[in-house]
């Protein structure tokens, strides 16, 4: 049984792995899509969608990360334990769950990725609301939609910063 629920959730493992790696192209797709369609239309409003857009998928992503993250964290501190003990063992089983931990490098990939996602799903969405501010017009929706979406950049942002798991 505890092979079975290995192999359920590495097969879950690898398919957010998948998902979540998407969300990246489709975010800059989404922001390609914005930039274009007010550089065409020359209205400065549809900047607001970029940060609406990029903050649901900004979400959805991080959703992902932090599955995939507490699924190795399970494999290495639950079910391996429990199947090296089955087979009498003191050890862990999975070995490749710890080991690509301990790469020395791990922590500065990680930190990168988290510039990455911060540039993606913070930087670029505060950089469209700037510019809607500068060049926009005003009017009270689209000012409270701004700074709503303000909050919600931020708060996204100090979430990828505080599930970054930098450490080994």
């Amino acid at each position: 049984m505890l092979l079975a629920e290995y192999d359920r959730v590495k097969e879950e493992q690898k398919t957010r792995i998948g998902f979540r790696d998407n969300l990246l192209y489709v975010t800059l797709a989404a922001m390609m899509t914005v930039l274009i369609g007010t550089a065409q239309t020359h209205h400065v409003t549809l900047l607001l969608a970029l940060p609406a857009a990029t903050s649901v998928l900004g979400w959805t992503y991080l959703v992902n990360d932090q599955k995939i993250s507490a699924i190795g964290r399970y494999v290495r501190t639950e079910l391996g334990p429990q199947l090296g003990a089955l087979a009498g063992e003191q050890v862990s089983l999975f070995g490749w769950e710890t080991a690509h931990r301990r790469d020395g490098r791990r922590t500065q990939r990680k930190i990168i990725q988290c510039t990455v996602d911060l540039t993606a799903f913070a930087a670029v969405p505060m950089t469209a609301l700037t510019g809607y501010w500068i060049y926009g017009i005003g009017g009270a929706l689209p000012v409270t939609v701004s700074l709503l979406e303000v909050v919600a950049v931020v708060f996204l942002a100090v979430q990828i910063a505080l599930y970054a798991e930098t450490g080994p």
